[in-house]
């Protein structure tokens, strides 16, 4: 803005306050919130628009709750400052003594701090058009700010509500639960507030705790006709670049109004950002514009400015969905502030954790700075209920509280699920084309439901040609005779974060995920803080009701012999093994059809992340419809003789292996060895509970002996590591006297299937090998010395080798 703009701009807002005293009332501030000139106009001109639409019934209504939003907000910094510091808190704004204070204080105050205005502005915008927007935020460590307005507005869940209000007793109370490690008998915590967003925090639907995936899911998260206002970290936008692909997926056919707001306050835990060392928001304006964004400048020390800017970017996004074919840049609102703003140490490194220079329990100096901070930001308690009652409209408006807003509770009705395809005993096939003719299916059979698949790369590769077909890579301008669209459900990205988050994100509708085992370590980190939010959600009494998401892991460790070891990594499926197993599913589908069956029985899950290890090269039919049905149910299957009486138990966990596993029978039996063989499709069904949560999820010990009798020696032959899948399976392992595990050792290169097997030690004659050592048996007596001596590494690996099924890729 020119200087000559500047001038111009101070003239009308101050006419505008001569002429209206209510406009006047507001535009005044209030302690530490100043509105700018600029500000005033856009408001004024918000609050015109407003009234003339009939969303705010008169422009004095709307100024009573603008002055209203700068009080709640002050209030919330004052708040927010306590639960650091302090252990009591004074409605009647005295001064605290020494015994006030925590002896330990701990928070993240100045992200904290610079929410407050931010949240206010969200919760102003909803009074003032009567719509009840979603709201996500990527710092999550920044609660303390939501937190501490839900108590002051009354916008709480159940658990807060029961122990909190605007009392010195309920707000004492509070803040001393803030950072208080108490804990139940059962080991869980007693206080219902976190360091981060978690289940008691009211309207909250991410966690927030490793940064940067909110900005990833934020334009997936609401469906048509839903709105969504996402606070963003500037600390955050270096960690997760996908962020600047968003305009690359909002499309006004099917997503929701998103109103991104980055707290630009210039500072990461212990120096400046990055965005603040390379020339801060002019330097983020252009960096946003050349990715397709339409960055809007905000005061992020007012909450009219945030609320001004949800308006404005909502009111671009409609006037652009309006127009036909019209090219809509997504809007992004710079909140721009200083960290910490409002209270002492602002702006500096100690700002973000702990702004004062001492203890105030422990040191005067810091006691009447945190005194002398906390009075300019006091409102006294009739005030406050004032305000309080002009922002709580949502009776005279109809509209549901902010802890019920859309994203909160998604309850999504069971998908239609056509039967799976019977493709027949004999032959073989490709499980993963299984999985693609059944997901569309699926799709097909729930128009209504809106799909998201997220692909890192390579769909057809991995076998989903009709996946692609029928949904098509989203892309802004098609190329013609490739499957493209510009409202495809296929996000194609190669940024592995990026791709899951959309599914993520999407939990309205219907997900998909596909990638290369050995590259889904990359989304880990979004998968698991989904997956402990939702079982706190459900601990908590809310359990979600997104349909369960299948997170599918192809040409994966054994497929991907062809390249270097890099390429085969189970890593991914034993970590999600070693997560709670009632909503962290990790399943081996053994051939098509069970990896059809594994697919349907994902959607019928809700709240939880189902990782499919599925082959995509042929293997042979093994399940009939009906046994893959089971498998999906019950986790494992015997496929080949009885359980109780077999001398030996094989039991494999893979399709390759499995095929071993056959094998190795074959052999034991002509050697007059009694095997039976057992697949355990979803290990985690059969491991010892750890909480009782999970104990309803895994078979009682009835249903384990049938199938694993305590008495019977056993090898196990997993896809995976064999260390990690066994420490799972304590309950299944009998000592290394009687049980015996090969799976993927780190051994591996440019090989062939059989190859990589046998350098894992993992062919059918190391089975057979392993047998005899828990059968105590003569290792001669089951293998020629020729095989003997491959297996000990002394011979040619040729004596043992059999082709792969499905060997070409």
């Amino acid at each position: 803005m020119s200087a000559a703009e500047r001038q111009r701009t101070l003239e009308l807002a101050d006419a505008h306050r001569r002429a209206d005293p209510a406009f006047d009332h507001w535009a005044a501030g209030y302690g530490v919130i100043r509105h700018d000139p600029l500000t005033q106009l856009r408001v004024r001109q918000m609050v015109h628009e407003l009234v003339a639409l009939g969303r705010t019934p008169d422009a004095g209504t709307a100024w009573q709750r603008l002055a209203a939003a700068d009080r709640v907000t002050s209030a919330g910094m004052w708040l927010v400052a306590h639960m650091t510091y302090s252990q009591r808190v004074r409605t009647d704004g005295a001064a605290l003594e020494a015994d006030d204070f925590k002896a330990t204080p701990e928070g993240h105050t100045g992200g904290s701090l610079n929410m407050v205005p931010a949240y206010a502005g969200y919760l102003l915008m909803d009074a003032l058009d009567g719509v009840t927007r979603a709201w996500m935020m990527g710092q999550g460590h920044c609660v303390a700010a939501i937190d501490a307005l839900n108590v002051l507005v009354g916008n709480m869940t159940a658990r807060h509500a029961e122990r909190y209000d605007r009392s010195d007793a309920g707000l004492s109370r509070f803040v001393g639960d803030f950072y208080a490690y108490t804990l139940n008998p059962d080991g869980t915590p007693a206080s219902p507030l976190g360091s981060h967003v978690n289940a008691h925090t009211a309207g909250g639907v991410m966690e927030g705790g490793y940064l940067g995936f909110a900005e990833l899911q934020y334009v997936h998260a609401p469906l048509k006709d839903e709105r969504l206002v996402a606070f963003l970290s500037d600390g955050a936008f270096e960690e997760q670049r996908g962020s600047d692909w968003a305009p690359r997926w909002w499309r006004a056919e099917d997503s929701g109004l998103v109103s991104p707001i980055i707290i630009l306050n210039g500072r990461r835990i212990e120096q400046r950002s990055q965005i603040a060392q390379q020339g801060g928001e002019r330097w983020l304006d252009r960096h946003l514009r050349l990715n397709g964004f339409d960055p809007i400048a905000l005061d992020g020390r007012d909450p009219a400015s945030i609320a001004w800017g949800i308006h404005v970017m909502e009111s671009r996004l409609q006037a652009g969905a309006a127009v036909p074919d019209a090219d809509v840049r997504l809007p992004y609102g710079i909140a721009e502030t200083v960290k910490g703003f409002g209270f002492p140490g602002a702006g500096t490194n100690a700002s973000h954790n702990l702004p004062l220079p001492g203890n105030p329990s422990k040191e005067a100096e810091a006691r009447a700075l945190f005194n002398q901070g906390a009075a300019a930001l006091f409102v006294a308690a009739s005030e406050l209920e004032e305000a309080v009652a002009a922002l709580n409209s949502h009776d005279l408006q109809q509209r549901v509280r902010e802890r019920d807003h859309a994203l909160a509770d998604r309850q999504v009705e069971p998908p239609r699920v056509p039967a799976i395809a019977d493709r027949g005993a004999g032959g073989e096939s490709s499980p993963m084309t299984a999985l693609d003719e059944q997901f569309v299916a699926i799709a097909e059979a729930n128009p209504g439901l809106r799909v998201r698949v997220g692909n890192p790369d390579e769909l057809r590769s991995n076998k989903l040609d009709r996946t692609l077909d029928a949904m098509k890579h989203r892309v802004h301008e098609p190329e013609p005779g490739v499957a493209e669209s510009t409202t495809g459900a296929v996000i194609t990205a190669l940024n592995e974060e990026a791709v899951v988050c959309a599914a993520l994100g999407n939990k309205g509708g219907l997900n998909l995920v596909v990638t290369y085992e050995a590259f889904a370590p990359k989304m880990l980190g979004a998968v698991r803080q989904e997956l402990i939010f939702a079982r706190h959600q459900a601990q908590a009494g809310r359990p979600p009701g997104w349909l369960g998401v299948p997170l599918v892991l192809t040409s994966h460790t054994w497929e991907n012999a062809k390249n270097e070891q890099s390429h085969q990594d189970p890593t991914m499926a034993e970590a999600l093994l070693g997560e709670m197993a009632d909503i962290s599913r990790v399943v081996f589908p053994p051939d098509a059809n069970g990896a059809a069956a594994a697919l349907a029985h994902a959607y019928a899950q809700r709240g939880t992340v189902t990782t499919l290890v599925v082959p995509k090269r042929p293997v042979p039919h093994e399940l009939t419809p009906t046994q893959a049905q089971a498998l999906a149910t019950q986790g494992a299957l015997c496929l080949a003789g009885n359980p109780a009486t077999a001398a030996i138990l094989l039991v494999a966990t893979g399709a390759y292996q499995l095929q071993e596993v056959r094998h190795a029978q074959v052999r034991l039996v002509e050697r007059g060895v009694s095997a039976a063989i057992v697949y355990l499709g979803e290990p985690g069904r059969f491991r010892t509970p750890r909480d009782p949560d999970e104990a309803r999820y895994v078979h009682s010990d009835s249903e384990v002996h049938a199938l694993f009798p305590a008495e019977r020696p056993r090898i196990f032959v997993t896809h995976t590591r064999p260390e990690p899948f066994l420490g799972a399976l304590r309950r299944l392992d009998t000592g290394p006297a009687t049980t015996a595990a090969l799976g993927f050792v780190n051994r591996g290169g440019t090989l062939d299937v059989p190859g990589l097997l046998f350098a894992n030690r993992s062919t059918w004659a190391h089975v057979v090998d392993a047998a005899a050592g828990v059968l105590g048996q003569s290792r001669g007596g089951l293998l020629s010395e020729a095989e003997l001596a491959a297996v000990d590494g002394r011979g040619d690996p040729a004596t043992i080798l059999r082709p792969a099924s499905g060997s070409t890729p």
